[in-house]
């Protein structure tokens, strides 16, 4: 088992409800927080994401959902790296970005560049892999297959020569449906499941880049794995902004993930001049503030979602913070001067990055094949 952000979830709700379904009851029969299907900042299961998409497939007859999904979903789905990949210098740099930071998304997903596995010249494969012991199910991975196809037609400005695909898996809905989806063949039960294309586009430019967003964005991405010689407040600050609302927050769970004793932690905090209780409560306000303006999202959800076990402890906490209720807040921030978020759809609520994060051309949306 691997936790993913409910990020890759995103258009599931609507595409199920236009379909006649149930999504929250889906949901529930996967084990999955029914938050999951509002927000991309959950860290879930990826047994569960993919358990949602077969349950909602079976019940609504409809073999083909995890394409219809992916043919929705937006690029912004990616936060922060959608950012660095829409900037990049080429189709290749931007493709070199996934496979570096994907881990943001899914620490045992990889997507890479190999050579061709039929070793015909001048063809790539970019391959999407699984975590060792991990059986792809077929609608997950035709989502994201199909999800990956969409990015590389919006990095390419359009028809960019897909070769063929390849998935692990058997069809689950008609053969043409999937030729119809990619614009090319598709061929089934593969070793591995990857894109063919063209070696030549890679070294394709992308248009409009703002080196200046690529920059932020992948130093807000490398900040996202600490390694053992990073500070350790930031380490601490980095497994709560995962934890937060998923997952353990006490402080003897936290030293456990860090491979640490409690008291150890709290020591090598105060010399740095940190407190545990202040860390967190640093990662929930911005957290917050993120949910509470950005978002429609009922407080008494937000309040879940930040770990409070009621909506009271939001309020009184929001008071300490900003002088203001919860409410007031989403007021001020959608009516004052000057204020603008950033949608949680484009980025993750912490991320202090410009207004501007998300570039203009396209907007954010992978342009249908």
């Amino acid at each position: 088992m691997s936790l993913v952000r409910s990020a890759g979830l995103q258009k599931f709700r609507e595409t199920v409800r236009q379909l006649g379904g149930d999504p929250v009851r889906y949901a529930r029969q996967a084990g999955l927080p029914v938050e999951a299907l509002d927000t991309g900042d959950l860290l879930i299961q990826d047994t569960a994401l993919a358990a949602v998409l077969e349950i909602a497939a079976v019940a609504l007859r409809c073999p083909d959902l995890g394409l219809r999904v992916a043919s929705v979903q937006e690029l912004s789905l990616l936060g922060p790296l959608a950012v660095a990949m829409q900037n990049s210098p080429s189709v290749g740099d931007a493709l070199e970005c996934t496979s570096r930071y994907m881990f943001v998304h899914a620490r045992d997903l990889h997507v890479s560049l190999i050579d061709d596995p039929e070793g015909v010249p001048g063809i790539k494969g970019l391959r999407y892999a699984f975590g060792a012991g991990v059986r792809p199910l077929p609608q997950a991975t035709d989502m994201t297959m199909l999800f990956v196809h969409r990015t590389v037609t919006f990095l390419a400005g359009g028809g960019y020569g897909l070769r063929s695909v390849d998935l692990p898996h058997q069809p689950t809905a008609p053969r043409e449906r999937y030729t119809e989806a990619f614009g090319a063949t598709v061929r089934f039960g593969r070793p591995e499941a990857l894109l063919r294309l063209p070696a030549s586009l890679l070294g394709r430019p992308l248009e409009g880049v703002d080196a200046t967003l690529r920059s932020l964005a992948l130093a807000f991405l490398s900040q996202q794995a600490p390694g053992p010689d990073t500070a350790v407040a930031a380490r601490v600050r980095a497994v709560l902004a995962q934890a937060l609302g998923t997952g353990p927050t006490d402080l003897a769970d936290v030293a456990r993930l860090l491979a640490t004793h409690p008291r150890t932690l709290q020591r090598e905090l105060a010399d740095e001049g940190q407190s545990y209780a202040a860390i967190l409560d640093g990662v929930r306000r911005s957290r917050a503030r993120g949910y509470v303006t950005t978002t429609d999202m009922p407080l008494a959800q937000v309040s879940r979602l930040l770990g409070f076990a009621e909506q009271a402890v939001l309020s009184r906490c929001a008071r300490r913070w900003w002088g203001m209720s919860p409410s007031a807040l989403r007021r001020a921030g959608r009516t004052g001067p000057g204020q603008r978020g950033v949608s949680s759809s484009a980025t993750s609520p912490s991320i202090r990055l410009p207004s501007t994060i998300v570039p203009s051309r396209s907007a954010t949306e992978v342009t249908k094949p």
